[in-house]
């Protein structure tokens, strides 16, 4: 993505943050005629053999696997909280509006996840990240019932090679930190998790 260094987030934890606190991504590769392909999916963000790694899964009615199978290089995009910002927050009238956001891109080398018993362990990732208690109805389930559902998804792993991480809040603009985070304090749930950002950045004091 277009990344100026004045945005790019020098800590990875930022990146894994932003993953783990929104975890429905973009998940993007080419089909079979060189087109994008988009599939949007909750991932699971974990860490195995010493690289971060991120489960899910799609329908198997869904083309998307197939393409992952034949090309596993793929692109998974994550956006975090976004806003708009009028340039009255300027000391000064030569500005323009603008706008602010926090995005994650990971470049990913797939792999399908097709045993059984691998695959229901990665579902219960995910439970485990959204509903918790449903793992133990999950468990009480008929078997057959079970197995039908998860035959009719494909789950992946998706092996993290490349992290970029995008945090745009106006950090070269100093001077208009402090009315930037007044703004955004009292706004909606996007811009108060930017002006949460704003502090953790040290751009303000709490």
């Amino acid at each position: 993505m277009y990344l100026p260094q004045q945005f790019k987030a020098k800590d990875e934890a930022h990146a894994l943050a932003l993953m783990r606190a929104h975890p429905f991504a973009s998940l993007i590769s080419v089909d079979d005629d060189g087109f994008p392909a988009v599939t949007h999916i909750p991932l699971h963000l974990t860490h195995a053999n010493g690289q971060h790694v991120l489960l899910g899964h799609c329908a198997k009615s869904n083309p998307h696997w197939r393409y992952l199978q034949s090309r596993p290089q793929a692109l998974v995009t994550f956006m975090g909280p976004q806003a708009y910002m009028s340039p009255k927050v300027y000391p000064d009238f030569t500005r323009v509006p603008t706008w602010s956001y926090l995005a994650v891109h990971a470049k990913v080398e797939a792999t399908l996840v097709e045993e059984f018993t691998a695959k229901d362990r990665l579902l219960k990732q995910l439970i485990g990240d959204h509903e918790p208690p449903y793992a133990a109805q999950w468990r009480g389930l008929a078997e057959d019932y079970q197995h039908n559902m998860l035959n009719a998804i494909v789950a992946f792993e998706l092996r993290i090679t490349e992290l970029q991480c995008a945090i745009k809040i106006n950090q070269h603009r100093p001077e208009s930190h402090a009315a930037m985070h007044a703004e955004y304090v009292q706004g909606n749930p996007d811009e108060q998790t930017l002006a949460e950002w704003m502090v953790k950045l040290g751009m303000v004091q709490p």
